[in-house]
């Protein structure tokens, strides 16, 4: 759900930070490229202000207030934590979460040049992250379910882009095949759910960490995995999964066909961005279509 877009300026940043945090108020302010469900802001060297945009409900920003605490200790990458928490006013009437700040260039603006080793450090991060979940973990939302119930998405964003080179058909039976593939059978396990070039960060060349915890959910690993074909460059899909325990070829399946609609979506913010369309994403296009390449040279070997 969305709502239109409140005007989130510096003066009113630091305005909340001396209502709420005094102490963070005279920190350097910034404001990051990016975002859409939120904004970010820089705040000094280590933190940053993560301010409810276009999301309508809080939900998002609370599970991230409450689980990331307590994924991050056992990840072998940064991810932002929250430290503060700020609450509606009436200059604001959202929420908003000082969070710490994870260095690096987003994918989206950046290049992966060393692939083997961003191949061996996802596939760290996702083993480490996928483990069993309590009870109380979120469950999944529309991120999270069995391709079969994605269907009428991945028609809309089939029809919306300019496949250009691509053949229909072959994106086609790439999604059919993750349709008839057995569903995740196994614990409910933590999955990040929104893995794509924007939402990790490059330094070195290589993976450095991953943010934007916002879909965070328990349930099937496949909707991570599609980050092999999203985020690796050529080849990197069969390095990560003979590095990456646990995918069974189902799993595998599944996690494919959610790449290939994962690369349309990435396509049409592209296409968005490119005629000026709110919540468009200019890089987001070319993205999506070399990952869609991968995804369409099939499954990884080994």
């Amino acid at each position: 759900m969305i709502e239109p877009e409140i005007e989130i300026s510096e003066d009113l940043v630091r305005d909340l930070l001396r209502d709420q945090h005094p102490d963070l108020s005279e920190l350097p302010i910034r404001e990051v490229e990016g975002g859409w469900g939120n904004q970010m802001w820089r705040l000094g060297d280590e933190l940053a202000v993560r301010m409810q945009r276009m999301d309508t409900l809080p939900d998002l920003q609370l599970k991230e207030r409450r689980w990331l605490p307590v994924l991050a200790p056992r990840l072998p990458l940064p991810i932002p934590t929250p430290v503060r928490s700020g609450a509606p006013s009436e200059r604001f009437p959202k929420i908003w979460t000082v969070m710490t700040w994870v260095e690096g260039t987003p994918l989206d603006h950046g290049s992966i040049t060393r692939g083997d080793h961003a191949a061996d450090t996802l596939a760290a991060f996702l083993t480490a992250l996928h483990a069993k979940a309590p009870a109380d973990a979120p469950d999944a939302s529309d991120f999270g379910a069995h391709p079969d119930e994605g269907t009428d998405g991945f028609e809309h964003f089939l029809q919306a882009v300019d496949l250009g080179c691509f053949a229909e058909n072959d994106i086609r039976t790439v999604w059919q095949d993750a349709v008839a593939a057995p569903a995740w059978e196994g614990p409910r396990v933590w999955v990040h759910g929104d893995l794509h070039p924007a939402n990790v960060v490059v330094a070195d060349g290589t993976l450095a960490g991953v943010v934007d915890f916002g879909a965070v959910f328990a349930g099937d690993p496949a909707w991570d995995l599609a980050a092999a074909w999203l985020l690796l460059p050529a080849g990197g899909a069969s390095r990560f999964f003979s590095s990456y325990a646990g995918a069974d070829e189902a799993t595998v399946r599944r996690a494919r066909g959610l790449a290939a609609m994962k690369c349309l979506f990435l396509m049409l913010m592209g296409r968005n961005g490119d005629r000026g369309l709110p919540g468009g994403k200019p890089h987001w296009g070319p993205a999506g279509r070399s990952a869609l390449d991968r995804v369409l040279r099939g499954l990884p070997e080994g």
